[in-house]
């Protein structure tokens, strides 16, 4: 192996979106692998209550955040330099330190639809992280498709049977506000000049891991066992919930507008809600289907807002 490498302290613009054909490919394709990672976020309410070990969340914010990030600095071999350890450190904690404990401790303790919909805020939260922060307004009509897109959700997974517990509402408003922050400064701040996203997501997973494993210890300790349904539960959000989906992440996060890469997040309810159906043989009521109808319309109608405000 060689040895570790630093990366370049000069941070590199978010690359411009080109204009024609194939800079609208070239979008839609940027689109279309960014949303791949709230896809799989909406599968973590059917895993961590089918496969995790029962009501552990730093348990499961460590071993979702620290082997992965760990095998990652395996490949990529290199660490932050000057002003990179502080920024890793932020977005290293909102991202994983603070955030994944949180979520669990969420979807622990409420429905996943629940959790889901309390999630879908955060397009609002991120424009106004965008107003304090990047000085951006977003359109109005973009707003009001995020605010659409947050009802359609409701309607989809909220039922008069839906059980709502005032810690968990709380832990998953201030994970989803962690995020929003999150989103918004890794937009601001870009990336070191030949640091790729994947870098990136490894500086960041090794760090909040490494916060969350002697808390774990502290707080929660060691499972006696870890059945091989455990093993193969931490292995999916490690590898393809976590390494693989905030690659993607903040690889969407230099190249799409803040608001448009949180529209995208409505695709995690979404995935949550089928997700229960498939696996969990839950129904689907009318109005839930009028409500994914109303989330689908919400997120495809806000990316060509924002699609026809770059253009213009």
């Amino acid at each position: 192996m060689t040895a570790i490498t630093t990366a370049a302290p000069t941070t590199a613009p978010a690359p411009a979106s080109a204009g024609g054909p194939a800079g609208a490919a070239g979008t839609a394709r940027d689109l279309l692998l960014s949303a791949l990672a709230p896809a799989s976020w909406g599968t973590t309410y059917v895993v961590t209550s089918e496969f995790l070990p029962d009501h552990r969340p730093m348990l499961a914010a460590t071993m979702r955040a620290l082997p992965a990030g760990l095998i990652l600095l395996a490949f990529v071999r290199r660490l932050p330099r000057g002003s990179w350890w502080w920024k890793t450190a932020v977005l290293g904690t909102l991202n994983f330190g603070a955030f994944f404990p949180l979520l669990f401790f969420a979807a622990y303790r409420l429905p996943g639809g629940v959790a889901s919909t309390l999630g879908s805020v955060q397009p609002l939260l991120v424009a106004g992280f965008s107003i304090l922060i990047l000085r951006q307004r977003p359109h109005a009509a973009v707003l009001g498709a995020a605010i659409v897109g947050t009802g359609g959700v409701a309607l989809m997974t909220l039922t008069a049977k839906a059980r709502l517990d005032a810690l968990g509402v709380l832990a998953m408003l201030v994970a989803t506000a962690l995020m929003a922050l999150a989103v918004v400064l890794g937009r601001k701040w870009g990336r070191p000049e030949g640091a790729t996203p994947m870098v990136l997501a490894t500086w960041q997973l090794v760090f909040g891991g490494l916060v969350l494993a002697p808390m774990t210890l502290l707080s929660e300790g060691l499972p006696d066992t870890l059945t091989a349904r455990n093993l193969a539960g931490f292995a999916y959000i490690g590898v393809v919930g976590t390494a693989v989906a905030y690659t993607l992440w903040f690889r969407g996060i230099e190249r799409l507008a803040p608001t448009s890469l949180s529209l995208l997040s409505l695709a995690n309810p979404m995935v949550a809600t089928v997700a229960g159906f498939v696996v969990l043989h839950q129904s689907l009521t009318p109005p839930q289907a009028a409500g994914f109808a109303v989330a689908l319309g919400a997120l495809v109608t806000g990316q060509m807002l924002v699609a026809r405000r770059r253009a213009s």
